[in-house]
Order: C-alpha cells, then structure tokens, then sequence
C-alpha cells in the first residue's frame, strides 16, 4: 500500500510537472528586455545583458560623439560664413581660387575619423562573425508567423506562438480571453504582442548558438538586450551567438517582414540560473521527446 501511495503521488507530480513546462522557469524573474513607456528611457537602448549587447552601444556612443563635434563643427563654419562674409560686410567678393593647405586638411582629416570609426568597429563585427564552441546549440526555424526551437544537444524541438494569435486561440487582438492567458503564463496585458506560449529557455554565463533559417520566406531573429540579429533564408543555415550576464525575461521580433502578421511574430527568451535551467530541460525532454523524467519511487519495505 504504502508503494502504491507513494508511485500514484509520484505519478500525479510528473503529470503536474510537463503541464507546467511551458510557465516554468517564469516566476521571480524579471521582465528586462521590454519596450517602455517613460519619454526619455524609451529614446535608448534596451538594457545590454551580453558582451556583444555592451560593446555595442558603447560603440553606438563612440560614434555619436563623433557625429555630434562633426555637426557643431559644420554648424559654426556655417554660422561664421553667415555672419562675417556676407553682401554688408563684404561687399566686394573674393578673388581667390582655392587654398591648399586647407584642401589637404579635409581630405586628410576625415580620412583619420573613419580609420578611428574602423579600428573601434571592426573587431565588434569580427567578435559577432566568429561563432565560438557552443554550450547549449538551438535551432530557429522562422515560419509564417511563428517560430519553431529544436534544441539540437537533446533532440527536442517545439513551435512558440504569440499569445493571443489564431493558434492559441485569439484573432492578434487583447480581449479579456488573451489577457487570461497572459496572466495564466506569467505575463501581464503590458507584454501583449511580445510574450509567447512557449519561450526559448536558456542558462545565464553559458555560449549559446543560435542557428537561424526559416522554411517559407526570409525572417529574422532579433534580440535587442542580447545585441544580435540574424536573418533566416530558407535553405540556408546562418548563426548567432550570445552569452547571457543576468536572469529574466528578454522580447524580441521577427526583423524581416515576412507576410501579413509580421508583427505578430515575437521571441521570448528565459534567461535562468543553471540548476533551473537543468530541472525545466529534464521537464522538456519529457514533454518534448518522450524522454520520461526520472522520478523517485519509494521502496516497499
């Protein structure tokens, strides 16, 4: 009896545990990788949480420094033109033809700002390109309008779709139904139109690879915190790396437009520590490939 109490226990925790995949890993993180409503906030960048997010807007602020004393620059030559030679106080034009030291300086100058621009740039775009040995490979596969995940190191994959579409049962509209089932998956009615049924789960500090191709039209995986993006060809495999510094909950889009609901194609991405990474990977095995989850049976003595 009391082996039977304790399997039947065991049995209804399993069943319990795959019903719960999808919600899993969700609870206590936080929600990062969002748009915002505050005027000056939402002007930036979402928070960077990869090394590639970070070298990137740092080399976004490089660059507008650059671009701003170039413009101020431009702008005083301009003003000082307006002001000192002009008709009134330059009646007669000037006669000179060209002036070579000067001509020399705007050549030669610009030609330093863009080997400065290179220098600084170059090596981000290399770091992106050169794809490191992978922890954890996925493969996205984009389709109209959804994406399916295959995590090629354990042989599963399963489709993710944006709350509230046809698939799940909405029409891309937030009626009450859609907000139920954002809040049932964790979610508020705020993430509408980013949160998935299903999300890419991933362990914080680990090298992810992401392969990208799509099985219809070109599509794109985006991730903005994450600093990546990457078009999907059909018959094409490209790839994508990143390595994620902070738990939570990171949206992203399909980049590429790709048919009529292009914009209700999002990406949910879980970044977890990695023993809940390892407990909801052994819950997805099970769901996912038939894999049954070990489970603890007591002893009949």
């Amino acid at each position: 009896m009391r082996f039977a109490t304790t399997l039947t226990g065991s049995l209804t925790a399993l069943a319990a545990m795959l019903g719960a995949t999808a919600a899993f890993a969700q609870d206590q993180l936080p929600l990062i990788g969002r748009p915002v409503k505050d005027t000056i906030q939402s002007m930036g960048f979402q928070p960077a949480v990869t090394e590639l997010a970070h070298e990137l807007q740092w080399l976004d602020g490089f660059i507008l420094v650059i671009i701003t004393a170039i413009t101020l620059f431009v702008t005083g030559l301009l003003v000082a033109v307006i002001v000192l030679h002009n008709r009134k106080r330059n009646p007669v034009p000037s006669t000179f033809t060209h002036n070579s030291p000067l001509e020399v300086a705007w050549t030669v100058v610009p030609i330093f700002i863009l080997i400065a621009i290179g220098a600084f740039s170059l090596p981000v775009l290399f770091k992106q390109q050169e794809i490191p040995v992978a922890d954890i490979t996925i493969k996205a596969t984009g389709k109209q309008w959804f994406w399916t995940y295959e995590y090629a190191d354990h042989d599963f994959e399963f489709d993710s779709y944006m709350i509230g579409s046809p698939a799940t049962g909405g029409d891309n509209r937030l009626t009450p139904e859609v907000e139920a089932q954002l809040v049932e998956a964790g979610y508020s009615r705020e993430e509408f139109l980013l949160a998935t049924d299903t999300a890419v789960v991933v362990p914080v500090g680990k090298t992810v690879v992401m392969q990208v191709t799509a099985a219809d039209v070109i599509h794109a995986w985006a991730m903005p915190a994450f600093g990546v993006k990457q078009d999907g060809v059909p018959g094409r495999l490209a790839q994508l790396w990143f390595k994620v510094e902070r738990e939570g909950v990171y949206f992203g889009q399909c980049s590429e437009l790709c048919g009529i609901a292009h914009a209700y194609m999002p990406i949910t991405v879980k970044a977890v520590s990695e023993a809940a990474y390892a407990e909801w990977l052994e819950r997805a095995k099970a769901e996912y490939a038939g894999v049954p989850a070990s489970v603890k049976v007591a002893s009949a003595d």
